[in-house]
């Protein structure tokens, strides 16, 4: 082991490891995020609120049960590169960890305790093909092994692609999302609470999509989680 150990140390210095929230070269015993950042990101604490600035968002626009976020996003705050370098840099285990985080959390509240299925906002075949990965499917992953509940990963599909929501308004926002989704078989749904994962909340255009179309299906309740919500 101590052999081990020695290669392990100097493929260290050969390629080290560093924080995916601030770059910093990560130490020992530290992985994905440093010890700092991770004391210090700000966390919603949401979990437990049944109404709370989540939430808000889509008062008036689509029924949910409830919403919540584990971070909140700043431009050019570190949740900002956390979620840059999730996405855009293939750091997939940054979304399956803070999936984790966030399921820890909702496991103890009694607002999520009755949830039957995680369903991701799903990224178009186009999108898929260059990122490579759906962030929001990585993200439930986290939050399937944390909550013991299945991920449904074709119950809901993006059949148009769109273009980028970033510097939308919130009308843009909501027009670039409209029709581009589909449910193909409704009664997959159907008596279901479902959670319904995505990355960054801004405006809700894309879960209130989402959330319409899940709510068609008869009896069905929907909760919305996120990564982090845009301040």
């Amino acid at each position: 082991m101590p052999t081990q150990n020695f290669l392990f140390d100097f493929l260290g210095l050969l390629f080290p490891r560093t924080c995916s929230a601030c770059s910093e070269v990560l130490i020992k015993g530290e992985s994905l995020i440093c010890n700092f950042c991770f004391l210090h990101f700000p966390f919603t604490r949401f979990s437990d609120e049944k109404e709370n600035r989540v939430t808000e968002i889509f008062w008036g626009r689509v029924p949910i049960e409830s919403a919540t976020a584990l971070l909140f996003y700043e431009k050019g705050g570190k949740v900002q590169q956390l979620i840059h370098n999730f996405k855009y840099r293939g750091a997939k285990e940054v979304g399956w960890f803070l999936g984790s985080l966030l399921g820890t959390e909702l496991k103890s509240s009694i607002i999520y305790k009755d949830l039957d299925v995680i369903v991701p906002v799903p990224l178009h075949p186009l999108k898929l093909k260059q990122r490579g990965f759906n962030q929001s499917e990585e993200f439930g992953k986290g939050l399937t092994d944390s909550l013991g509940i299945p991920q449904n990963t074709t119950g809901l599909l993006r059949v148009t692609p769109t273009s980028t929501q970033t510097r939308k308004t919130r009308f843009k926002r909501w027009e670039n999302v409209e029709s581009v989704f589909h449910v193909p078989d409704p009664s997959v749904f159907e008596n279901k609470n479902i959670l319904l994962v995505d990355d960054v909340i801004t405006t809700g255009a894309t879960m209130e999509s989402c959330a319409r179309l899940i709510l068609e299906s008869p009896r069905a309740k929907v909760w919305l989680a996120a990564i982090a919500l845009a301040t």
